[in-house]
């Protein structure tokens, strides 16, 4: 794939599940708001193996990748962890070290609610800078914002605030945004959502 595509896109590795969804939504628009493509394995329609090995391509599409291991708690259904975060995690870190050229520019960002408790789990993590957001959706996004400056270089991300203003007036327009398309908001799937966001950020900048 063109290079300019894979310095652009960024591999969201976090939480699916209805609890995590605020956090998760306000980390896809800051990636775009900062002009930068959400990509996660929800975009694919796969299961087994073939929805592994589409991950992977995700994975070696994308120079930057943001990971929450914050799910460490059991399924209430199978009394086991959840491991998809650490393994995808696993891969893109194996993929800087192993791969090509433009594999070896890899950088990513590690988020858990609380800055040490990897240490109790997953402390083969040890020397690489977590980052910590609490559970908050606020705070996710900042995080994110901030680490795509350092990692990216780019001058033009715009600043905290306005992202944050811009997200919300997103929040207030997407009811309606919704409604034109027969659409419900509490139903997007990731496409959808993305659509949404990339046609909210086209608009603003037209004015």
């Amino acid at each position: 794939m063109p290079i300019e595509a894979y310095n652009d896109n960024v591999f969201l590795n976090c939480p699916f599940d209805p609890e995590y969804r605020q956090i998760f939504n306000a980390i896809v628009f800051t990636i775009y708001d900062c002009g930068f493509v959400a990509r996660c394995s929800l975009e694919e329609d796969a299961s087994g193996d073939a929805r592994f090995a589409k991950i992977l391509d995700i994975i070696a599409e994308c120079r930057y990748s943001i990971n929450d291991i914050s799910r460490t708690e059991l399924d209430k259904s199978t009394a086991l962890p959840r491991f998809n975060m650490p393994c995808e995690l696993g891969v893109f870190i194996g993929a800087r070290r192993f791969g090509n050229p433009d594999q070896r520019l890899k950088k990513f960002l590690i988020l858990d609610k609380e800055q040490y408790r990897y240490q109790q789990f997953i402390s083969d993590l040890s020397g690489y800078d977590i980052q910590s957001h609490g559970n908050d959706a606020q705070s996710a996004w900042g995080r994110v914002r901030d680490w795509l400056v350092v990692a990216s270089r780019r001058r033009l991300i715009p600043d905290k605030g306005v992202i944050w203003d811009h997200y919300l007036d997103f929040l207030d327009s997407l009811p309606e945004y919704c409604r034109a398309r027969r659409l419900e908001p509490n139903n997007l799937v990731f496409i959808e959502f993305s659509f949404a966001v990339t046609d909210f950020l086209t608009e603003i900048e037209s004015e």
